[in-house]
């Protein structure tokens, strides 16, 4: 795994606590989820001086909405330097003539040192100060600097919100003041060691005006009068804690007395904070925090590290995620009254997070994996899985494998990369879950905060703690570790697909592994070089045991491998069941149509779990979709989901549908293909209407809505019919322009299966659309105008009106929606290619001066085509028009490009779909069935 040196940043923990062993401080090499982390642009400090311990008192002045303070550093020098650097806002105001600091000599009297200069480091966020003389290594040292800042309304450092308490005819405005220093905003507030690697304790005093109140860290010590009508608090000093797990609100929220079985004197003291009028929703949020740290302190084997746990319900709080500040946690009021989840990830951060730190930023994702990883596990755990509908982790992992199987993974944005990376890495603590062994699993995680209370960990002490604890239980074998299998999934930005192809005669198979492409040309760099760790867990049909999910071979970055004793040719097998890791498994012809035919079988659904039912499905169409299994053994997959009403199964066939229906519809299969949906799709609908009551779940309705959606787009006639006579109801308004009384839902099938003037109402209503309403609804109204019909006339009404005669109602922004509308589907933008190829000259001249219409109107014309007619016309109209594309030239090359790629797939596989389906509908034509018999 690398070359062990020993880092700066280690060598200065240890002299900080030089009664620390030097083994267990022996440097892991860290694998480091994203190299650098660009969202946290940091300017790392020098190591020459350690902080030991901080004091602190801040003031807030409420009506200039400012505070001011001061900060007592105390420091130790641990290499020669002549010279303090800190964290320290450039907002941030220094009183550079009140600052001292001084040398704590040996006959324990402070000295004072003379200060050469101070420092503002441009565009840093940088205080330096040099002295003429170099500090004494092994002294210690102390600062104290006065400060002055602002108090701002975004969620960054110290913030101000305001709300509204409702008190009969006359509302109050109240107001709160409260911190939010993660990654990296403490600097915002006071000169620090911003990093989260100094963990050192704090004594701190906040002054706040009579009538407020102030939560901390830790427990209130005392509070005393101040002038001008204040009260200056003071917090018991605080464990060793990061900078950014610091953390305060000063409101006046009232504490929620919940019921005597919520209620506890033991230690954790738990308390929840809200305003008035919500005292009462949030009664039960008490309990469903102390189930969580049950489940936590039971999982970690370690008691909660704090006395008392304070939780606010923070009014109108707008940052992305809860401040889990140590001890001190602010949500969203909505996000504590909704399931376990998010308060558990927030929990797991006070044991690994706050109590034991990640070491620096890198580590900071892994932190986070094993945050989400264990947040799901416990709401599961708590409420059987209701939370997530069963959708953990499906929903993350089918995301996963759409953008990791991309040309260009994340499309190069570095915020998606580290949030799928992330979210990878919880799949691969999951996948070892299953594979070591969830005690195993247990015991490893419980090993890595062991023994390391107040400190800081990389991320190889998890995936080390794991090896050990794995070695013990022979979960492993010796020679391999945890480090080795999580560093080949992390480090790659891809994952991998798993071939099996079985020797029946032998009872033997073959399983490789290669670079999962779903997306074409497959023409990734250096791609036979990657290789990955990956547990080979196999279900056989003869011997059925899905709680087993011990790893028959492990892939130790090997192309292949050959697994034994397999049944017979009469029983199939099943790779990677219920997703345990993160990969699609394609077979041979044979064992998928075993699969396909034991799952039209009612033992098949019952003895499948759910979870594999939906990867069969999901991998059958996907692997297809990359070219590598026949779309003919893809649709027979489908065949049983006539009997499947379980909506896990069918989310991603909705998917399916969607997708494969946009590429093929500008060919004449696509008729055959949405009487299969409809044909498909039907019963499932027809079933759920008929058995609708009041106490079915949330996931039934859903399920239902989303087959309603897709039968109205494939023209199912009471779907229609349906949405007409809502839409009636419009047309035969006294005054149609003053609101819309029909339901979204309606909209779309009218306009694509409706009459003309069905849809040329709609554009008037668009047309005449009153100022005083919500401009929403004139934005939802247009896209569907442009993106829902199939009739050419009404698409180019719309273009005339809009493009050629520059209707005033119109603007630029109207235009580019439609464009991008009608670049949806190929009745939308073989019309636009066409108003294009027609009206080229007019056009050309009107967008000589806007580019970025010019451009967006050439890559919705010509960018879609996926048949070799549709290339011969695009290319047709580049051959005209060479030279004349102005911005748009590569446009229109990149368009030839792609089309020529799509046209080797159409050519490859709608001659395998439409026999299918043609097979399909004359069986069913012949005997009156719904679907094939098998």
């Amino acid at each position: 795994m690398g070359c062990r040196n020993i880092s700066v940043v280690m060598v200065i923990f240890i002299l900080a606590a030089p009664a620390l062993s030097w083994r267990m401080y022996r440097l892991r090499r860290s694998i480091d989820l994203s190299a650098t982390n660009p969202l946290i642009p940091d300017s790392k400090l020098p190591t020459e001086l350690v902080p030991m311990n901080y004091t602190l008192r801040l003031e807030l002045n409420v009506e200039r909405l400012t505070f001011e303070g001061y900060v007592k550093i105390a420091m130790t020098c641990v290499k020669r330097t002549n010279q303090i650097n800190l964290h320290a806002h450039q907002d941030l105001h220094i009183d550079e003539e009140s600052m001292e600091i001084w040398r704590h000599g040996d006959d324990g009297e402070r000295h004072l040192l003379k200060i050469r200069r101070i420092d503002r480091v441009p565009k840093k966020p940088l205080l330096v100060v040099y002295f003429h003389d170099d500090f004494v290594v092994g002294g210690s040292y102390g600062a104290r600097v006065p400060f002055k800042g602002g108090i701002w309304e975004n969620t960054d450092g110290l913030f101000q919100g305001k709300y509204t308490l409702s008190d009969g005819e006359h509302p109050q405005e109240h107001q709160y003041f409260a911190t939010h220093f993660r990654p990296h905003n403490a600097r915002r507030v006071f000169p620090c060691f911003d990093e989260p690697s100094y963990k050192v304790p704090f004594k701190v005093s906040i002054v706040r005006p009579k009538g407020y109140h102030t939560l901390f860290n830790t427990e209130l010590e005392s509070t005393e009068p101040a002038e001008d009508d204040l009260e200056e608090d003071h917090f018991k000093v605080t464990p060793p804690i990061s900078t950014y797990s610091l953390g305060f609100v000063v409101s006046n929220l009232s504490e929620v007395k919940c019921s005597e079985d919520g209620a506890s004197s033991e230690s954790p003291i738990v308390r929840v904070w809200a305003r008035q009028e919500l005292q009462e929703p949030m009664q039960d949020v008490q309990k469903k925090i102390k189930r969580v740290l049950d489940y936590l302190v039971d999982y970690w084997n370690v008691s909660y590290p704090l006395t008392k746990l304070d939780i606010v319900a923070l009014p109108n709080f707008s940052a992305v995620k809860p401040a889990d500040n140590w001890g001190l946690i602010v949500f969203k009021e909505y996000e504590l009254q909704h399931g376990y989840y998010g308060i558990a990830q927030e929990l797991v951060y006070q044991w690994l997070g706050s109590w034991v730190t990640p070491r620096w930023w890198s580590d900071a994702h892994v932190n986070k994996a094993v945050a989400g990883f264990l947040a799901a596990s416990a709401a599961i755990s708590i409420d059987s899985g209701v939370e997530f509908e069963g959708k953990w982790p499906m929903t993350t992992l089918y995301s996963i494998y759409y953008e990791f199987s991309k040309r260009y993974p994340h499309s190069r944005i570095t915020a998606m990369k580290q949030e799928t990376t992330c979210s990878k890495t919880e799949l691969v603590l999951r996948m070892l879950n299953f594979t070591l062994g969830a005690d195993t699993f247990k015991k490893g995680l419980q090993k890595t905060i062991e023994h390391r209370e107040y400190k800081t960990f990389v991320s190889n002490d998890i995936w080390e703690a794991l090896t050990k604890q794995a070695h013990l239980d022979n979960r492993l074998c010796e020679s391999a570790s945890v480090n080795e299998i999580v560093d080949s999934w992390i480090t790659l930005d891809r994952i991998p697909m798993v071939t099996v192809i079985r020797s029946y005669a032998k009872g033997t198979a073959t399983a490789t592994q290669k670079l999962y492409l779903r997306e074409r040309p497959h023409d990734v760099p250096d791609q036979e070089k990657m290789l990955w760790w990956i547990p080979l867990v196999l279900m056989r049909q003869d011997r059925l045991n899905f709680a087993n999910t011990s790893v028959s071979k492990w892939m130790k970055k090997v192309k292949e491998v050959e697994l034994e004793n397999l049944p017979d040719a009469n029983n199939f097998i099943i790779v990677n069941p219920e997703e345990i890791g993160p990969f699609p498994v394609n077979y041979d012809q044979h064992n998928w149509n075993l699969l396909a035919n034991y799952l039209l079988t009612e033992e098949g659904r019952m003895k499948i779990p759910v979870y594999t039912r939906a990867k069969l499905l999901h991998d059958a169409w996907n692997l297809a979709y990359a070219g590598e299994l026949s779309f003919a053994t893809a649709f027979n997959m489908t065949l049983f989901i006539q009997y499947e009403r379980n909506h896990l199964v069918w989310n991603p066939v909705f998917t399916f549908i969607d997708h494969i229906g946009r590429h093929i519809d500008m060919s004449a299969v696509h008729k055959k293909f949405e009487i299969y949906v409809r044909t498909l799709l039907t019963p499932l609908y027809e079933g759920l209407m008929n058995n609708q009551h009041e106490d079915e779940d949330k996931s039934t309705g859903n399920l239902r809505t989303l087959a309603k959606t897709f039968l109205c787009k494939a023209g199912y006639k009471p779907c229609v019919e349906e949405a007409q006579s809502v839409f009636k109801i419009w047309m035969d308004s006294p005054e149609p322009d003053n609101g819309n009384p029909v339901a979204n839902q309606f909209i779309c099938p009218v306009f694509e299966w409706g009459t003309q003037e069905e849809w040329d109402f709609g554009l008037q209503r668009v047309m005449n659309f009153p100022e005083s309403r919500m401009k929403s609804e004139r934005t939802y109204l247009l896209k569907t105008l442009a993106g829902c019909p199939v009739q050419a006339a009404k698409i180019n009404r719309l273009l005339n009106l809009t493009v050629l005669e520059n209707n005033e109602n119109f603007t630029d922004n109207d235009i580019s929606l439609i464009l991008k509308m009608l670049s949806g589907s190929s009745h939308g933008y073989m019309v636009l290619f066409k108003f294009l190829q027609q009206n080229w000259d007019t056009l050309k001249l009107r967008y000589k001066d806007r580019e970025a219409l010019w451009d967006n109107l050439i890559s919705s014309a010509t960018g879609l085509f996926t048949t070799q007619e549709g290339y011969d016309m695009v290319s047709q109209l580049y051959v005209q028009h060479q030279g004349e594309f102005g911005t748009a030239e590569h446009i229109i090359e990149k368009s030839l490009k792609n089309i020529k790629e799509e046209t080797k797939w159409s050519n490859e596989n709608l001659p395998v779909i439409e026999e299918w389906l043609d097979n399909l509908l004359s069986h069913n034509q012949a005997n009156g069935d719904k679907f094939m018999d098998q």
